[in-house]
């Protein structure tokens, strides 16, 4: 009898502490988001207001989500070498996830894809050693190194998502490469309104993920 009433009162601490934390969460406990990118993100040739990390924070904090605060810790130009010691930086801030967004430059440049995948095998560690949530966003290239390259490239952030079971965004431009109304005039980098569409992708999966 005892025994059955400790049980009981168990069962409801538990249930309460479940009912504060969702209730905690609800209320607007703050959640940081760090996006670690490279041209695609930072916004290159909009204004910063254009970009998509700043269009999802607006869409957050029109969906009543004000407490999101997203990051943007993309520059333009950038490989995965430098993406460690750029993102032991920004972790200092203790984020709650991290969206890393690069190799579309080690892919256009040719580079090694076996070092690309251990630059972002470094960073999925590093922020999962650290209990962050961490999201990985594929990108495609054209075909320009081959075949062979092309399908080893794109497969590289599958083997990441896979090998370290995180979520995976198949592919940041969905819907937006290669349409030439939705990118600049070098048919690289998004306009304001293709923008408008990755943001949409990328506030799909941090959705998902909260």
């Amino acid at each position: 009898m005892i025994h059955s009433r400790v049980n009981r009162f168990i069962l409801a601490a538990l249930f309460f502490t479940s009912v504060i934390a969702n209730a905690s969460h609800a209320a607007g406990k703050p959640y940081h988001i760090v996006i670690l990118g490279d041209s695609l993100s930072s916004g290159l040739g909009v204004e910063p207001e254009q970009a998509y990390p700043s269009l999802v924070q607006v869409r957050l904090k029109s969906s009543g989500r004000d407490h999101i605060k997203i990051t943007n810790a993309s520059i333009s130009g950038s490989t995965t070498a430098g993406a460690v010691s750029r993102l032991k930086w920004f972790l200092r801030a203790k984020p709650d996830m991290v969206i890393l967004a690069l190799g579309a430059n080690d892919g256009l440049r040719g580079l090694s894809i076996k070092e690309m995948e251990q630059n972002l095998g470094a960073c999925i560690e590093l922020a999962l050693d650290k209990q962050i949530k961490t999201v990985l966003a594929g990108m495609k290239i054209p075909p320009n190194y081959g075949q062979e390259y092309t399908r080893a490239f794109e497969t590289a952030f599958e083997n990441l998502s896979r090998t370290y079971d995180i979520p995976l965004i198949p592919f940041l431009l969905k819907d937006v490469a290669g349409k030439s109304g939705l990118n600049q005039a070098d048919g690289i980098h998004p306009n304001a309104d293709g923008h408008k569409i990755i943001a949409r992708t990328v506030l799909e999966t941090i959705l998902e993920q909260l």
